[in-house]
């Protein structure tokens, strides 16, 4: 029989040995339980480097934005699947999950990578006045393209978000105010002019935005949105065990379909 190498499978991250667990290099019974809160642990996870404190509230911040919006599809979905199969938590939590998309959740990564494009393709602006012509230039443009520029309305908080102001509000104390907020919050300012309505700067692109100038990983925007999302998921299996809505709103579609004529798919027109 032919002998192999011993095959190697280098992580800096978790490793255990017979009597000690490590995390990102440090004992993790002793140095990081009780010492590291779990966002700052979440953050170092990501980036493998230690966030200021500064950092780690932003950070925690955007985390409690992001946790829980009330009866959204996501919470919805979650406490049907709970009722469909009361065994299976982890499905609950995975059903909600995967519903993190482009119209809930995902605005966070979206609005997050289309100020990095911007700002990668321009000479970053020095002041208010530049950050407006910048942005009234990208908004015009998408305008001009029929697309939407992540992270602007929100089907609630017609005349403004409140996790918005907040968020850039910590972001400034803690020195990281940085050019992907300046960028979104030139936005604000400028897009009626192309627009001919106001719309909010909504929290999930504002948490976007804060996230890019943490310097966290551009693809992993919307697993963070996600992680913020588990939290407030639990609080809705958790109410749902105590207070029971999902057989309601089960029977409330059951009791009230009405039997159509079928309506054949049509191919879209070439």
């Amino acid at each position: 029989m032919t002998e192999h190498p011993t095959a190697l499978y280098p992580t800096a991250l978790g490793a255990a040995s017979k009597d000690e667990i490590t995390l990102l290099g440090h004992d993790l019974a002793r140095d990081v339980m009780g010492e590291v809160s779990f966002g700052e642990l979440a953050f170092w996870l990501a980036t493998q480097r230690r966030p200021t404190p500064g950092e780690t509230r932003v950070f925690e911040a955007v985390l409690a934005a992001l946790a829980d919006h009330g009866y959204t599809p996501t919470a919805i979905i979650s406490r049907l699947a709970l009722l469909s199969a009361p065994d299976s938590v982890q499905g609950a939590l995975a059903a909600g999950l995967l519903a993190g998309g482009s119209r809930f959740l995902g605005v966070t990564e979206d609005c997050g990578r289309f100020l990095h494009a911007v700002l990668v393709e321009n000479t970053i602006p020095t002041d208010d006045a530049g950050w407006d012509a910048l942005a009234l230039e990208t908004v015009t443009a998408q305008r001009a393209a029929g697309r939407f520029v992540p992270g602007l309305g929100h089907h609630v908080h017609k005349d403004g978000d409140p996790r918005t102001p907040r968020l850039m509000e910590i972001a400034t104390e803690e020195g990281l105010f940085g050019p992907h907020l300046a960028l979104f919050a030139a936005i604000g300012r400028v897009h009626p002019q192309v627009l001919g309505k106001t719309l909010p700067l909504n929290g999930a692109g504002v948490c976007g935005a804060a996230l890019a100038d943490l310097g966290l990983p551009l693809e992993l925007l919307r697993a963070f949105a996600l992680l913020a999302r588990t939290a407030g998921l639990i609080g809705q299996l958790a109410e749902e065990l105590r207070h029971p809505v999902a057989n309601d709103i089960f029977l409330s579609v059951d009791r009230n379909n009405r039997p159509t004529d079928p309506d054949p798919y049509k191919p879209a027109d070439l």
